[in-house]
């Protein structure tokens, strides 16, 4: 047997398994990922994320790595996001008289 085939054959069992999975009522795998405050701050800002990030005087990338969880804001973006996420017209009213 060829590499083309046992791919095909590996690839029918893989196939078969899943549809044997959905039948028993195996779904996919579903996973919940709880919201960083800084995305629920820029979110009720309702700016996006390159926006959000020069209105509080950080790269857009730093702002990323909030927003994803790999990094966490300290000091006064800390706060910062917090004012945002309970008050955005706050920030809002900061972006418009900038």
């Amino acid at each position: 047997m060829n590499k083309v085939d046992k791919e095909l054959e590996q690839f029918q069992a893989d196939l078969l398994q899943s549809v044997r999975e959905m039948k028993r009522k195996h779904g996919a795998r579903v996973t919940n990922v709880a919201p960083t405050e800084a995305s629920v701050a820029r979110s009720k800002v309702g700016m996006s994320q390159s926006e959000f990030a020069v209105l509080l005087g950080v790269s857009v990338r730093t702002f990323q790595d909030w927003e994803q969880g790999r990094r966490n804001p300290t000091g006064a973006a800390q706060t910062l996001l917090r004012v945002a996420a309970k008050h955005p017209e706050a920030l809002l009213d900061i972006q418009t008289s900038a």
